[in-house]
């Protein structure tokens, strides 16, 4: 995974509603066996609309999404976080979001931020035009014309976050904990050590 303190760039000014996970990343494309890729069929209804956000090129390859409250509702598919990431975004600004995408976002390095709608109004505008910066280290959302948002965020998915650990990552870390339990372990309970077969 990852490591993210920064992001920094333009941002799409989404702003919808309830958007589920059947909308981020419709059914149809889970069939395949691989993350990459999935970034071409997300929000594939939405980009049929004329004149939607995703098909306007100022915003190819944004690293942060906007959107509205309850943001990623609907079904457990971890795929709608691998359809965002494969797009090119890092973080998702929304007032709220399902329990499981953000979990699902965070397991895949993606930033959730919540804040309050006049904030999210306030981003909505500025994206129009100019970049938005996210600082993890601050907790703070700002553009270059003063705007200042303070988020929180749990301190454990914070400190993966900065640290690009995954669960995989979290283990390998305490490799040295793990080494030496399992010494202790064959020093008092010996008798679980593999024993060399005989001939």
């Amino acid at each position: 995974m990852k490591a993210i303190s920064h992001v920094a760039g333009r941002a799409i000014p989404f702003g919808r509603k309830n958007v589920d996970t059947d909308v981020i990343i419709p059914a149809h494309w889970l069939k395949t066996i691989t993350r990459e890729g999935l970034g071409k069929g997300a929000f594939e209804a939405v980009k049929k609309e004329e004149g939607n956000v995703f098909e306007n090129p100022e915003f190819s390859g944004a690293p942060i999404l906007i959107a509205g409250d309850n943001f990623g509702c609907g079904s457990s598919r971890e795929h709608a976080a691998w359809a965002l990431l494969d797009m090119g975004v890092t973080s998702v600004i929304a007032p709220s979001f399902s329990d499981i995408f953000s979990g699902n976002a965070f397991k895949n390095g993606i930033l959730t931020v919540a804040l309050p709608q006049e904030a999210i109004d306030r981003l909505m505008e500025v994206a129009q035009t100019d970049p938005i910066e996210i600082d993890l280290e601050t907790q703070t959302v700002t553009t270059r014309f003063q705007d200042r948002y303070r988020f929180e965020i749990d301190p454990f998915r914070k400190h993966c976050l900065l640290g690009g650990l995954d669960e995989v990552g979290l283990t390998m870390a305490q490799g040295d904990a793990i080494a030496a339990h399992e010494a202790k372990a064959r020093d008092s309970l010996p008798f679980l050590a593999k024993t060399p077969a005989t001939a």
